[in-house]
């Protein structure tokens, strides 16, 4: 086989699908890890201007997400003793919450999944055909169960919250917290950016191991939410 056809091999890997071209072939790991980690988008955060505050009675009602929200995956990836971090993202997301008295009583977050998509066009082939099985469990949905306080987001502070509830990820649903932030913005949105923790075993979905390169059983689902009135 030339060199022409090694540098166009590309391997992909389940859900943190390590995609091993031509930087991997002919620079190796080191130069691979370096370009893969330099592509991962940081952790979902509040935007800087979230500091606004809202009145508890004019927060009552129901909010929904805007254009501007997102969600996806971020999982670990260790390729010949390299570290390296895969994160994939959409703007597909449906997310509406309900607001009564300064808590938050109940919410949902719906994503597509087969649309997240990293900068490989092959990881996210195999992501959506062999990982998660888009085509017969096309979206996750992360719905919180319990109340929450966010009167101190209402009063214009970045407030740390636990939000209990489910995840149903691969036709699999399970119980789940998400750690996030809420604030709200300059321009009257409400802001909430956190994760939840994944262990793929528990939805059905192994991690791989080919020798060369370990994904981890453990990954997590990030989100960033603008929700508006």
């Amino acid at each position: 086989m030339g060199l022409r056809t090694r540098t166009k091999v590309i391997i992909g890997i389940t859900t943190g699908v390590v995609v091993v071209g031509a930087a991997a072939l002919i620079g190796g790991p080191l130069i691979y890890a370096n370009v893969v980690n330099g592509e991962a988008a940081a952790a979902p955060s509040l935007a800087p201007s979230s500091s606004a505050t809202l009145d508890a009675s004019d927060a009552d009602g129901t909010w929904t997400s805007r254009d501007t929200s997102y969600a996806g995956y971020r999982v670990h990836e260790v390729l010949q003793g390299q570290d390296v971090d895969v994160v994939g993202r959409t703007k597909q997301v449906e997310a509406d919450a309900t607001v009564d008295g300064g808590q938050l009583r109940k919410a949902t977050v719906t994503v597509q999944v087969a649309k997240i998509s990293t900068p490989e066009a092959a990881r996210d082939a195999y992501f959506r055909s062999k990982a998660l099985e888009t085509d017969q469990f096309p979206t996750a949905t992360f719905t919180v169960t319990k109340p929450v306080d966010v009167s101190q987001a209402l009063a214009g502070t970045t407030q740390d919250v636990s939000l209990t509830g489910t995840m149903d990820l691969h036709g699999v649903e399970k119980p789940v917290t998400a750690d996030a932030q809420v604030a709200v913005g300059e321009d009257g949105t409400v802001q909430v950016a956190g994760s939840v923790p994944v262990t793929f075993a528990d939805y059905g979905v192994t991690a791989p191991s080919l020798g060369f390169v370990t994904v981890d059983g453990k990954g997590s689902v990030e989100f960033s939410l603008d929700l508006a009135r």
